[in-house]
């Protein structure tokens, strides 16, 4: 059978056993630990993940075919994922890798509207699930924890301060442009606490109307505006730009555009800062199961695919800050409030959505914990004397404001 000549060569560290749909039980790795197990429901399922199991164990999960035994499908992911990049099995995984990357900048086509159904496809769901496993600000990327023990509000709240420190919005009434905007998080904190004007861009239409009430609630409709757009129809210079979870949507073929939009929105003493989700082992492909089911079009490059594109568009690249295991923290503090919430969330869409999305934050916190993803912040200019010869000031503006912060709450 295919499926186990394959955990043969897989299973190097712990033990799998596999139960399959007639009794027979199968083991497979050195173990004891770390160790797992699945139970397939039938042959079907057994053919189907060994044919293309980067696709197929996801979908059997969502499906009920495949089930965890004695385990909870994160603990039997991370025993594969902890295999899969192995030293043993990486040169394998290499191979299969360059092999899907022939096809990769086909996949990552994103015109105009292929971005606004890629975008809908995810972001357009039902509020209500964001708000049951979100902060409160709905802040969806990676929060910035000090020490790992802060809640996920703390970290978040760290996050928005230090990215609008490194943007130096050191006077009032600066212009910002927010490309991603999201639920307005970043946006009404840029204008609330540090006094800028914000224009936030989505093509989410369910952030939008988000977006929207909220800068009205807050009574900040007058510094905040929200609209749907596409970063690419951006003509206006502004004082800073800041990105947030966003250019992990742009697509290989449109780096180059993007950073030439970056660079054209920017006034001459102008300053950006892109954060985005990279990959420290270098050019990859997306995972087909969530490249099918949770992010269309997406993918997480390595800084390698992004630097050309930079140094392309004259931007001067003023800092680089890589977040390692920031990413893993915040999605483990996301997955705890959705198994809190699950009924809830089941109430909203049934039992199927609900593991594919237990398989999709389980998935993705490994990537973090196990495998090469990280997170990058590229702070740029388009002057080499825009900023001040080090750091300290972007360092000293942020510990200032947090004592503000602490002091208010």
């Amino acid at each position: 059978m295919l499926l186990e000549f394959l955990l043969r060569r897989l299973i190097r560290t712990g033990r799998l056993t596999v139960r399959h749909a007639d009794g027979t039980i199968r083991e497979f790795g050195p173990g004891p630990a770390p160790a797992a197990g699945m139970a397939l429901r039938s042959r079907a399922a057994a053919r189907r993940l060994g044919r293309n199991p980067a696709l197929a164990l996801g979908e059997l999960y969502m499906d009920g075919e495949l089930e965890p035994v004695g385990c909870s499908i994160y603990e039997l992911l991370e025993l594969l994922v902890t295999n899969v990049w192995s030293e043993e099995t990486s040169a394998l995984d290499q191979l299969l890798t360059r092999s899907r990357t022939l096809h990769r900048r086909l996949a990552q086509f994103n015109p105009a509207k292929r971005s606004q159904r890629n975008v809908a496809h995810h972001y357009d769901l039902d509020g209500r699930l964001f708000s049951l496993f979100l902060d409160r600000d709905r802040q969806y990327s990676c929060a910035y924890w000090q020490t790992g023990e802060e809640t996920l509000e703390e970290a978040q709240a760290a996050k928005k301060r230090h990215i609008a420190a490194k943007l130096r919005l050191d006077r009032p009434d600066l212009e910002v442009l927010d490309i991603g905007s999201g639920w307005g998080g970043m946006a009404l904190t840029l204008a609330r606490d540090w006094g800028a004007r914000v224009t936030g861009i989505t093509l989410s239409e369910e952030q939008l109307a988000y977006s929207r009430a909220r800068a009205e609630a807050e009574g900040l409709a007058d510094r905040v505006r929200f609209e749907l757009m596409d970063y690419r129809t951006w003509h206006r210079p502004v004082d800073r730009v800041v990105s947030v979870g966003m250019f992990e949507h742009v697509g290989l073929p449109d780096y180059r555009r993007f950073f030439e939009v970056v660079r054209r929105a920017l006034k001459p003493d102008g300053v950006a800062l892109i954060h985005a989700i990279g990959r420290s082992s270098g050019p990859g492909v997306t995972n087909a199961w969530v490249l099918k089911y949770i992010f269309p079009g997406s993918y997480c490059p390595a800084l390698s695919e992004v630097m050309p594109a930079v140094e392309k568009s004259g931007l001067w690249v003023t800092d680089i800050e890589i977040l390692r295991l920031h990413y893993a923290i915040t999605l483990r503090e996301w997955r705890r409030r959705f198994a809190a919430n699950r009924d809830t969330i089941q109430s909203l869409y049934d039992e199927r959505f609900c593991r594919m999305w237990e398989f999709y934050l389980a998935i993705c916190e490994l990537a973090f914990r196990e495998s090469d993803h990280m997170n990058w912040q590229i702070q740029l200019t388009r002057e080499r004397e825009t900023l001040p010869l080090t750091r300290d000031w972007a360092f000293e503006t942020e510990r200032a404001r947090a004592r503000v912060d602490q002091e208010d709450a």
